[in-house]
């Protein structure tokens, strides 16, 4: 595996907090008055989509397999990180090993297991990963005991997730206190009542009752993917990546006997389709 490397950049100190220090060193450059006019107007608001478009590149590099592109995407996922920080900084909110600071606190904080609770003999206890999980609740409930009570139970997640992984997280979040299906045949057996609502609808010809229940039905859906273990909004961009992958193949095979989708019928392109399926 070749990864990326920074030539531009040696430094006596080849740890990987001086290689930080380098990019927030870098940053700060770009933001300052003798840096970059683009970098110094920036705003936390408009380095929002960055965050998100980086963060779901990091996600593609993963899925491709490909070890040199996840550590490229990671890093331009880590300038995100830095360059938020450094504007905040800058407006006096707070700086990077702030947030370091932060995160430090908060990973021994939330792994007494690990960090606090040894053995007699230094060993640290066996906890499941389900153990874990609900220790980290439990820390998490327990810090929150010093600032208001959150108004409801489903405060903190955020509005901006994509809406299957943010409906699978609001299911996870109130099977905590017992609301929700018992297994997911009971998922399965809504899905139908909500496909049925959603025929109705459709028959109804009324838009706004359509796309109401067609909300119902996506968002038990991504209930069941929560329930089978599978996270939806990965699984969405599997049947995306299949879907382009045959419509491709199928665009390529109709050009290699002269014709294209647009010259087809659609009962030929839908034999053509099941052609591929069975290839693929």
């Amino acid at each position: 595996m070749t990864l990326p490397t920074a030539p531009f950049l040696p430094t006596a100190d080849d740890t990987p907090g001086a290689r930080f220090q380098k990019l927030v060193e870098i940053m700060r450059t770009l933001r300052s008055p003798k840096g970059c006019a683009w970098d110094r107007k920036q705003t936390l608001h408009t380095l929002r989509p960055y965050i998100l478009e980086e963060a779901y590149e990091v996600v593609a590099a993963i899925d491709d397999g490909d070890p040199s592109a996840v550590c490229d995407e990671l890093g331009d996922l880590l300038l995100e990180v830095v360059f938020v920080a450094q504007v905040a900084s800058d407006e006096g909110d707070f700086s990077v090993s702030d947030v370091t600071d932060a995160i430090i606190a908060k990973l021994v904080r939330r792994h007494p297991h690990v960090f606090t609770h040894k053995g007699q003999d230094g060993s640290e206890p066996e906890l499941t990963p389900e153990e874990v999980s609900a220790q980290w609740d439990r820390i998490k409930a327990a810090e929150r005991g010093g600032t208001p009570a959150p108004e409801s139970f489903l405060d903190g997640i955020p509005a901006v997730q994509p809406a299957l992984m943010r409906a699978s997280r609001i299911g996870g979040r109130t099977t905590k206190v017992g609301f929700d299906w018992d297994d997911a045949y009971g998922v399965l057996k809504k899905t139908d009542e909500e496909l049925a609502e959603l025929r109705d609808a459709v028959e109804s010809a009324n838009q706004a009752h359509i796309e109401e229940e067609l909300g119902d039905l996506l968002f038990t859906v991504a209930n069941l993917a929560r329930k089978l273990d599978v996270d939806p909004e990965l699984a969405l961009r599997a049947a995306n990546d299949k879907f382009e992958r045959r419509f491709r193949t199928m665009e390529q095979r109709l050009a290699e006997r002269g014709s294209s989708v647009q010259d087809t019928s659609s009962g030929d392109l839908e034999r053509e389709w099941q052609a591929v399926k069975r290839l693929t």
